[in-house]
């Protein structure tokens, strides 16, 4: 019978069903210790995204020096982050550690980012959050030192991604101060300046994160630029506006703008589910697994399934 290891390092099976898949695990078997998860191949894809991203943010000079930091979740209470006094751009697998949401050291050999307090607080108030990176892109962090945000409605691609600019506090980096800093505003903002400090992105994958970080530099460099050349700025028309968050919407991406989720009501949708029901709603249904990895995905389960049986007999 497979084990559980052999299981989830099958090729056959993509990143979204090894994620059922660990939670299906935790039901019926106790799970690995984090240390030996801390090494299982979703674990380590985490950690070679973590240290492509930071060398993409070190090339567009989004950090400086050991500036920035970048965490992803492992599992619900389970967190990789980059360590402290180390260039994003030199940044490798070995320099990463495991991190519980009480700050506790799992694992790793480093000294873990002396920012981590920021990452968890907002993991423990955003359950969509997965990924997050901190760093100072020179024209948004610019705004967060003029205490300005940005016009709003003026490219699509912002009012999308980010949306509206909210702007926290100053308070002195890597105290729990400063991580609470963002907590009145992280459920309905993925992007915040912070003030005299940088900027601060979350969202569903490291890649996706760095685009966010992306979007508003460009942003921010944009308005800026554009305000040179013309003092009043025309923007979007709200109709317009109006549907750039109707597609937010269904992308379930936060916003200030949309109305916070009452007691008892639906979750904003992933990306994918909206996919699927977009497909469902032009008559084209497409399953999400391919036939092959259907086939694979029943048997696992099934064998899984009789092992759980006979191990309780």
């Amino acid at each position: 019978m497979p084990h559980r290891t052999d299981i989830l390092d099958n090729q056959m099976v993509s990143e979204a069903v090894r994620r059922a898949l660990e939670k299906w695990f935790a039901a019926v078997e106790p799970v690995d210790h984090p240390r030996e998860l801390f090494h299982a191949p979703r674990a380590q894809a985490l950690k070679k995204e973590i240290v492509r991203v930071g060398r993409k943010l070190w090339q567009r000079e989004y950090v400086d020096g050991n500036g920035g930091n970048i965490s992803a979740r492992l599992s619900p209470e389970l967190v990789i982050c980059t360590p402290t006094l180390v260039s994003k751009g030199d940044l490798r697998i070995e320099d990463l550690s495991l991190v519980d949401l009480d700050n506790c050291l799992i694992a790793g050999n480093r000294p873990r980012t002396s920012e981590i307090h920021l990452h968890l607080e907002i993991y423990k108030q955003v359950a969509q959050a997965q990924a997050i990176i901190h760093c100072h892109p020179p024209y948004a962090t610019a705004h967060a030192i003029a205490g300005l945000v940005p016009q709003p409605n003026l490219l699509p691609e912002q009012e999308v991604l980010v949306g509206p600019v909210a702007l926290a506090p100053y308070e002195t980096p890597g105290t729990p101060e400063f991580a609470k800093t963002v907590l009145p505003m992280v459920q309905q903002h993925n992007t915040i300046l912070l003030a005299n400090h940088g900027i601060v992105c979350w969202a569903d994958s490291v890649s996706h994160a760095e685009w966010c970080a992306e979007v508003i530099e460009t942003y921010c460099k944009t308005v800026m630029i554009a305000s040179h050349l013309r003092l009043s700025l025309p923007q979007i028309p709200p109709n317009k506006v109006d549907e750039l968050l109707a597609i937010k919407k269904r992308l379930g991406l936060p916003d200030a703008r949309l109305p916070r989720l009452q007691s008892g009501e639906q979750k904003p949708r992933t990306s994918s589910e909206a996919s699927l029901e977009s497909a469902k709603g032009n008559g084209d249904v497409k399953l999400p697994l391919e036939k092959r990895e259907m086939e694979v995905l029943v048997s696992i389960i099934t064998a899984e399934i009789l092992r759980a049986t006979e191990l309780r007999r």
